[in-house]
């Protein structure tokens, strides 16, 4: 029993760590994007929803305490209160939704796929809405056109790419 603790704790922890990387990994286009959305969908598939959720909260209380740990080397409650906080906490809801339909039917690529794409687009939501409010002009489809619409296709690509890594790191854990 308490080795199979510690193990939960070590891959929540390393989960957690992955997924600070990733947030600094900037990939250079018209609008830059990082690779923290990447290792969410990743983390969440191959731990499951517990886990993944876990891993995915300590990434946020890390970058709450002060830790640059968001994109940019940011930290802080700031960002999290700031224009992107709502898709920081949308994360969350993208991994129960991975990780649900990873312990539910495997890693399979087209579940999985199809529920990283339900995951980023109730991320999508919270962040898009959180967004509108914290720039006070609550425009809904202003914010989506500059935050959501240029993300599109790179998440759609970071999805897929994160359940086909996901399906062979499962196998090794």
């Amino acid at each position: 029993m308490k080795k199979t603790k510690t193990k939960e704790i070590i891959l929540i922890s390393l989960s957690a760590a992955l997924i600070c990387i990733c947030s600094w990994i900037q990939v250079p286009s018209a609008v830059p994007f990082t690779l923290q959305t990447f290792a969410v969908f990743l983390v969440s598939a191959v731990l499951g929803t517990k886990k993944g959720v876990a891993a995915t909260l300590v990434y946020i209380l890390l970058g709450a305490v002060g830790l640059p740990v968001f994109s940019g080397f940011q930290g802080g409650v700031g960002v999290l209160l700031g224009a992107t906080g709502g898709y920081v906490f949308g994360f969350v809801l993208s991994a129960l939704i991975v990780g649900a339909v990873a312990e539910k039917k495997g890693i399979k690529l087209l579940p999985s796929v199809l529920s990283g794409l339900a995951g980023i687009l109730l991320c999508y939501l919270v962040g898009t809405l959180w967004f509108a409010f914290v720039y006070g002009d609550g425009s809904f489809s202003g914010a989506f056109s500059v935050c959501v619409l240029p993300f599109i296709i790179p998440d759609a690509i970071k999805i897929t790419l994160a359940m086909i890594i996901a399906k062979r790191v499962k196998n090794l854990i």
